[in-house]
């Protein structure tokens, strides 16, 4: 019946698939099966920012990859939230899986905020959108994962379009916080306080895109300027078996990296600034 009536929607309100414009679909096969492409892998920019957590991606930004993202982030087309989480999902597990001791506790995906004046212009929050889909389709597997959207902007910043590496850490350097209350939300959910019980969770940054990493390094440093010790819940911090101290970030997961990031060969002396926008 769903099917059906997007077949009647599609004559009235004609849509295109957005990767490849092919009319009548909101994304077709051959561009969904980019989004995967041959599964999530460690990416790293070059120059690689201090503090960056690993980083793993669904696919490089490029073509069909990232004509979806744009037409989701600035077209609004908001129906490839679906299939964007779920290219994000399986970037997330990666990461997870490559934090020792991840085990098999909750997932707390943290998304890299936007600021205030860029979801007025666009009219949403594209990565907590494409995050939201992400946790639903992580649940659906089976795995206990939640959208914790704990960090935001504490100053102005400057849009990122047209920036280097340098200049995109200047611009990002301090700009972000954890919200009042984000430590207690994060901390209920990533541990038990006591080691015997049920298995500490792993924070996970995500983000849409990533170019060149200065925006998850920076929300990286904003967690792990996190004080435990004056949670009240929690007098001693994290259990010493946990997987993440004082919530130090070592995971992070996106759905598209520069096809430079990709590269096995790290002494390249290459590197892509791709169109991210403002933040």
């Amino acid at each position: 019946m769903r099917g059906w009536w997007r077949e009647i929607a599609g004559l009235v309100l004609p849509v295109a698939c957005g990767g490849c414009g092919r009319p009548r679909t909101e994304l077709c096969p051959e561009c969904a099966e980019e989004l995967t492409g041959t599964g999530p892998c460690r990416v790293r920019p070059e120059p690689e920012p201090a503090g960056l957590p690993a980083v793993h991606a669904a696919a490089p930004y490029a073509g069909a990859v990232r004509e979806v993202l744009l037409a989701h982030k600035e077209r609004g087309a908001l129906a490839l939230a679906g299939p964007l989480g779920g290219a994000l999902a399986g970037a997330v597990e990666a990461a997870a899986g490559a934090v020792a001791g991840s085990g098999c506790g909750p997932l707390l995906l943290v998304p890299v905020p936007s600021s205030r004046r860029s979801v007025r212009a666009r009219g949403h929050d594209p990565t907590r959108r494409i995050a939201l889909a992400a946790a639903a389709r992580l649940r659906r597997t089976g795995r206990d994962a939640r959208v914790a959207p704990v960090l935001r902007q504490r100053r102005y910043v400057a849009d990122q379009a047209g920036l280097g590496a340098r200049g995109r850490l200047a611009n990002l350097s301090g700009a972000l916080e954890v919200v009042p209350g984000g430590a207690r939300l994060l901390a209920a959910g990533s541990t038990t306080g006591n080691t015997a019980g049920p298995a500490a969770g792993t924070v996970v940054l995500v983000d849409d895109l990533m170019t060149t990493g200065a925006s998850l390094a920076e929300a990286a440093r904003a967690l792990g300027a996190v004080r435990l010790s004056f949670i009240s819940e929690i007098p001693h911090g994290l259990p010493a078996a946990s997987a993440q101290h004082g919530f130090e970030q070592r995971a992070a997961a996106v759905i598209a990296s520069s096809p430079a990031s990709f590269e096995i060969n790290r002494n390249s002396s290459r590197s892509w600034i791709v169109a991210g926008g403002e933040r």
